[in-house]
């Protein structure tokens, strides 16, 4: 599935009372975006998503929840060609560097267009974080999990049902963040959960520039991989998008 989006995106910062923005103790960005069509097809998809942090003196969390919808008239006949959902959550424990951290991870997908009726994994371990200065950063998370997955099957009869694939996994995740100047900046995240079954990895490439003010435009593209699928379904998703970004506080 390839999809091209042209999204509003507006962020919202929530602070300490009389904090800089560098000293926040929570954030959180909402993602919003539309894309409707006439004439002879009728399109109208929808994207969302809330990315939150939160920075305590023993604590660094991270919250991401994300909706995609796509629907299609084409002669009066009406199809819905994307219902995707995805949330995760992230707490790290700081240890006497506080750049050592121990983590506990979970997510859980609901894609209606794939292979799975759910994916879902927990995880802990180590994740740290390499750097951080003025220019860049770079953090890491590795450690064992445990995935719980339904998959679509058909019986002997000819009917859809599902099979459970649960099992170990070992799941890995990086983010950077660069500053290409005083305006712009450019992030890559990626994670992978590889296991007996299946393996899933995502990422995202982004390059987000100020235009003026708190207004910005970001640029990037999403890839969502499953290495076990059946011959009916491709192994990987992709997303395109160019976002207006504005920033209240």
């Amino acid at each position: 599935m390839k999809l091209l989006t042209i999204s509003v995106v507006v962020t919202l910062g929530l602070f300490a009372s009389g904090a800089q923005a560098k000293d926040a103790t929570f954030t959180m960005d909402g993602e919003l975006g539309f894309i409707f069509t006439s004439g002879n097809t009728e399109t109208t998809s929808a994207n969302a998503a809330l990315n939150a942090k939160q920075e305590l003196e023993m604590w660094s969390n991270e919250y991401t929840f994300k909706a995609l919808y796509k629907k299609d008239t084409v002669d009066g006949v009406e199809t819905t060609s994307a219902d995707k959902k995805f949330a995760s959550a992230q707490a790290n424990y700081k240890l006497d560097n506080p750049d050592h951290r121990l983590f506990g991870f979970a997510s859980y997908e609901d894609d209606r267009f794939s292979e799975f009726d759910y994916q879902s994994t927990l995880a802990v371990g180590w994740n740290q974080k390499l750097w951080e200065d003025d220019t860049s950063s770079f953090e890491f998370s590795v450690g064992p999990g445990y995935s719980f997955a339904d998959r679509f099957v058909t019986d002997v009869d000819g009917n859809l049902t599902t099979e459970s694939e649960n099992g170990v996994v070992v799941r890995g995740a990086f983010a950077y963040a660069y500053s290409l100047s005083e305006t712009a900046k450019f992030t890559q995240s990626f994670s992978t959960e590889v296991g007996a079954d299946n393996t899933k990895s995502r990422a995202e490439s982004a390059v987000s520039a100020k235009i003026a003010g708190g207004l910005s435009m970001k640029v990037a593209i999403k890839f969502d991989h499953n290495s076990d699928v059946t011959g009916i379904r491709d192994n990987l998703d992709t997303e395109t998008s160019v976002n207006l970004v504005y920033t209240f506080f």
